[in-house]
């Protein structure tokens, strides 16, 4: 049952997630786009960079991490006799 609470969650992330910002791997730029409108569909992905001119498959992507629970942090009391 493990499993296929596991493939739940991945799948919900999945369907929930806003698509990540990429960048150019040469220059940084966020100025990328897909090199044609066919690309996903007919052929693989080809991205250019508007910036520098880079034209390549690989580009990076920034994830944001998931929040996990933070120990909460209190203060010490402090007493005063």
């Amino acid at each position: 049952m493990g499993l296929l609470q596991n493939l739940r969650e991945v799948f919900g992330k999945m369907k929930r997630s806003q698509p990540t910002p990429k960048f150019c791997p040469r220059c940084g730029s966020s100025e990328i786009q897909l090199s044609s409108r066919f690309d996903l569909w007919l052929f693989p992905e080809q991205y250019v960079c508007l910036k520098c001119g880079y034209k390549g498959p690989v580009v990076l992507e920034l994830e944001k991490e998931e929040e996990k629970e933070k120990p909460s942090r209190e203060s010490p009391s402090a007493t005063v006799s």
